[in-house]
């Protein structure tokens, strides 16, 4: 993922943003994006100029693994 950094602008991105299909009409979404590097790109729906965090596959995978899990289900 060379040449992309945290926190840069999702809009800065040449990147198609998925949105989950568990999104819902008051904005809960988060969007997630595969970057031509390899990286997964990750933004908030309601700031889609605002920052995006910027993950390898692997960090995806172990957070998405925890999650289902239920490694995380005492933060909700």
């Amino acid at each position: 993922m060379p040449g992309v950094r945290n926190g840069v602008r999702a809009s800065q991105l040449d990147a198609r943003w998925i949105k989950s299909r568990h999104s819902n009409a008051e904005g809960n979404c988060v969007e997630v994006a595969p970057l031509a590097g390899g990286g997964i790109a990750m933004r908030n729906s309601r700031d889609p100029d605002g920052p995006a965090l910027v993950y390898t596959a692997a960090e995806l995978a172990a957070f998405l693994a925890g999650a289902k899990d239920g490694e995380f289900d005492h933060l909700v």
